[in-house]
């Protein structure tokens, strides 16, 4: 699987950094993907998929069919033109790189639709007897000590 994120990394023009930065994981937690260290999560897959609506899951992660549902990206599957189909670099020409699909929509997250209980928190003070003082002790550097009783 970690061969098939390089290789969308890659016909996206991208490096680790924009990558991970795009689809909002850690440039470190893509690294030890990349290194074997780690194995892609669920979460990673739902940020790629969540940017690039048009990847195939079976072959993200399974390596079968093509990488694109529609076969190719178009510049029309995209919000900033995205990744060219002749090859293009979408980042020439710019100082700082925009990435694209920005007004994509990520997953959504989705919740039960129970009610949650409110909890009350009530905090109790047990009451304790004052405390007193029954022997100060000062130690000396020259291991020597005196102790001090208050009178009753």
């Amino acid at each position: 699987m970690k061969d098939r994120i390089n290789q969308l990394m890659k016909s996206q023009h991208m490096t680790q950094q924009t990558f991970a930065d795009f689809i909002g994981i850690s440039t470190a937690s893509l690294s030890s993907i990349f290194n074997g260290r780690t194995k892609p999560t669920l979460n990673t897959v739902e940020a790629i998929r969540g940017k690039f609506p048009t990847i195939s899951l079976d072959w993200l992660m399974y390596g079968t069919g093509s990488m694109f549902n529609d076969s190719e990206p178009t510049n029309s599957d995209f919000t900033d033109g995205g990744a060219m189909a002749d090859g293009g670099n979408f980042f020439e020409g710019e100082t700082t790189p925009s990435l694209p699909f920005d007004n994509v929509e990520p997953l959504q997250q989705y919740t039960s639709a129970a009610p949650k209980q409110m909890v009350k928190t009530e905090v109790k003070y047990i009451d304790r007897p004052q405390r007193n003082i029954t022997e100060i002790r000062i130690f000396f550097d020259d291991q020597t000590w005196e102790s001090f009783v208050p009178k009753k």
